[in-house]
């Protein structure tokens, strides 16, 4: 007799036998990784949105755009060196691909915990949303409440749509028939319904034409029209948002189409005939636009229209305010010069470096209009803080921009109008000071104060108040471990020393005597110099140092430093092997 289901006693729920469990097992094992899709197609949901919302905003307001620049402000600035020095021009690319990968590592983790506790992963989404709105309003340059609105509203939309999907995930108990795989409300089976033992001893709980089976089973239907629905608004959506966010520069990009830039009422000299030496491998003399080096934490380029910007000069020691418009300052004298930018951040021998021909309106001579006049003579403002669009804040020594240099808000950059990631509308340049502290982009205010008073964004972070270009020079040509032939072979490169100017160049092999190289032309004080040294290579591995010594007579010195806080120092090398 079968004890397990005795005479005139029915028989529960049959029990499942290990074959009609696998196919559930393995629908168990996908419930996970459909939690951390869950997941993901929430976190992408959240930044579509943020992205579409910024629209009505700004792009700057988005998340990872917030995030990121959040944490550039919060780097040491040792690490952030190590960036530019590590990533060159794709450092911010990095960045963000960074954030977007946390974001989505952060993502798959809140879907998989939210197949359990479903408010806790929503809340999880919530919580990220904060983080951004709390970096978006934090920003120097945020227009107040209204930049939280991109994460705030984007976490929203994340947080319903990963309680909703795994709602669909969540397992809910049914009856079926065994043999049809219909399901049945449990509630409602009735004895009728339910074999015994008497009725069909020999029989399986699959094999009973009457038999009901009990279980746990997820949406899949509901899950993948919700998942796919999701997915398609999201993309949309997010489709939407950089459109419409690309389309907001459009009449900043007319405005530069438009612009023809009046002849300079003092043009540059023309390039010397010598300053540019035609020796393969050796940087042109004067660097394409495109080229250009560019050193900055906007991770989005502001793109200002000219028509709608201004300049606001203020301060200690103004006497007289002023605000230009782009017009007016194009009715100005414009000058037009050759000056060597270099960013505190190049290492010796580093690709930081680059010369352009300007246009611009002299600096000092806007100022003295105001009535500003410079410590030597008894202002009471030594330090010149410039703002730009993006909140960027460049302190320069008043004395320096006032000392009779070319220092320039510029509007002009090779014979075009500035390139929107080199400051479009306008910039400041001002030779012999690295660009940390004088080159600041976009610029929309000028602010007369002192340094006592008040330390700008690079000073805050570690970086020295005053900051004059060391004495450099570097070879670029043979590269390091270049394997030249045995005979005459060039070595060549460049070397700088702003508003100071280069007087000598020398090089040593090994552990040799300095030899002199032959200088090109030179343009200007304020523009690096071409050199050449014909070296009558041997056979071998070899080391090339090269030195500079400047107008004033001070030689470039051995000492390594590293960037920070001043500048580096130290001379470049490069280890060759002769075939």
């Amino acid at each position: 007799m079968d004890t397990t289901n005795p005479p005139g006693r029915r028989d529960r729920i049959p029990r499942v036998t290990e074959n009609e469990k696998e196919p559930h097992g393995r629908r168990g094992a996908v419930r996970p990784l459909l939690g951390a899709c869950s997941g993901a197609l929430a976190g992408f949901a959240a930044l579509a949105v943020a992205e579409l919302v910024s629209v009505a905003v700004r792009p700057q307001a988005g998340p990872v755009v917030a995030v990121g620049g959040a944490a550039i402000d919060r780097t040491p600035a040792a690490v952030k060196d190590w960036a530019v020095r590590r990533f060159g021009t794709d450092d911010k690319l990095v960045l963000q691909l960074g954030i977007l990968a946390v974001l989505a590592l952060c993502a798959l983790a809140l879907g998989v915990v939210a197949l359990r506790w479903r408010r806790t992963g929503a809340a999880g989404v919530l919580l990220f949303g904060a983080v951004g709105a709390v970096a978006a309003t934090g920003r120097p340059d945020s227009t107040g409440a209204a930049d939280a609105l991109p994460s705030v509203v984007g976490a929203v939309a994340g947080a319903v749509l990963l309680y909703v999907l795994t709602g669909r995930l969540a397992l809910r108990e049914h009856t079926t028939h065994a043999a049809t795989d219909v399901p049945v409300d449990t509630a409602a089976a009735t004895a009728a319904d339910v074999p015994t033992a008497a009725d069909a001893p020999a029989a399986t709980d699959a094999a009973r034409p009457g038999g009901v089976r009990s279980g746990a089973e997820w949406d899949r239907r509901g899950f993948v029209i919700a998942a796919t629905a999701a997915a398609a608004a999201s993309t949309g959506a997010a489709v939407l948002g950089r459109t419409w966010n690309a389309s907001r520069g459009h009449s900043a990009a007319a405005s530069r189409e438009r612009l023809v830039l009046p002849r300079p009422a003092s043009a540059a000299l023309a390039v010397p005939g010598g300053a540019g030496l035609r020796i393969p491998g050796i940087s042109p003399f004067t660097t394409p636009n495109g080229d250009f080096y560019r050193v900055d934490t906007a991770l989005v380029v502001p793109k200002v229209d000219a028509g709608a910007w201004r300049l606001r000069i203020h301060g200690k020691g103004v006497a007289r305010p002023l605000t230009l418009s782009f017009d007016d300052l194009l009715r100005r004298e414009l000058v037009e010069r050759d000056i060597t930018l270099t960013c505190v951040s190049n290492e010796v021998g580093g690709p930081y470096v680059g010369n352009a021909r300007w246009i611009g309106v002299r600096l000092a001579g806007l100022l003295a209009e105001c009535g500003v006049v410079p410590p030597s003579r008894g202002g009471p403002a030594d330090q010149l803080v410039a703002r730009s669009v993006d909140g960027m804040t460049i302190g320069s020594p008043l004395e320096d921009v006032m000392d009779g240099r070319d220092s320039l808000l510029a509007v002009g950059m090779n014979g075009e109008p500035l390139p929107f990631a080199h400051g479009f509308p306008v910039r400041m340049v001002v030779p012999g000071l690295y660009g940390y502290v004088s080159a600041c982009k976009w610029i929309e205010d000028l602010e007369l104060t002192t340094f006592d008073a008040y330390d700008p964004y690079w000073v805050k972070r570690g970086w020295a108040r005053r900051a004059p270009v060391k004495t450099q020079s570097r070879i670029d040509t043979p590269k390091p471990f270049a394997r030249p032939r045995a005979g005459t072979v060039m070595v060549a490169g460049v070397a700088w020393a702003q508003h100071r100017g280069i007087d000598k160049v020398e090089v040593r092999v090994d552990d040799g005597p300095w030899q002199e190289a032959r200088l090109a032309a030179e343009d200007t004080r304020d523009t690096w110099r071409q050199w050449s040294f014909p070296w009558q290579a041997t056979a071998g591995g070899h080391t090339l140092t090269v030195r500079a010594t400047d107008r004033t007579g001070q030689v470039q010195t051995d000492r390594r430093t590293r960037t920070v806080p001043d500048g580096a120092s130290g001379r470049h090398s490069v280890v060759v092997t002769v075939d």
